[in-house]
């Protein structure tokens, strides 16, 4: 496994742990990402690109690793995530082109086979 699966097992048990300390936030903010993000006039693949361009300017690696292991599950592919970071840099400028190409390198572990069930 690569930094992104280690970055997502990494984060699993805090926020496990915030989840039995504020339950209805946690089981709210899971309702809110359910109703945002499933199929509807934008795909679900669409939904996924557009969270981690956000993901890349609020340089967010728990957030890369959420959205691009969901976009490789969704169907997205390397020239789409490629185009996605090129709007984030020119949207966000210079941190992007830091935080662009660890989504790539996320998404590339994602959708390499490795993910897990």
């Amino acid at each position: 496994m690569g930094h992104y699966h280690d970055v997502q097992q990494e984060l699993r048990g805090p926020y496990r742990r915030l989840g039995e300390i504020v339950p209805g936030v946690v089981a709210g903010y899971a309702a809110l990402h359910r109703g945002a993000m499933g199929e509807g006039a934008l795909s679900a693949k669409t939904k996924e690109l557009i969270a981690l361009a956000i993901a890349v300017t609020r340089e967010c690696d728990g957030c890369i690793a959420a959205h691009a292991r969901s976009a490789a599950r969704r169907g997205a592919t390397e020239a789409e995530v490629a185009e996605m970071i090129g709007v984030a840099i020119l949207m966000n400028g210079g941190p992007a082109t830091v935080w662009g190409p660890r989504a790539l390198e996320a998404f590339t572990e994602f959708g390499s086979g490795q993910l897990p069930a």
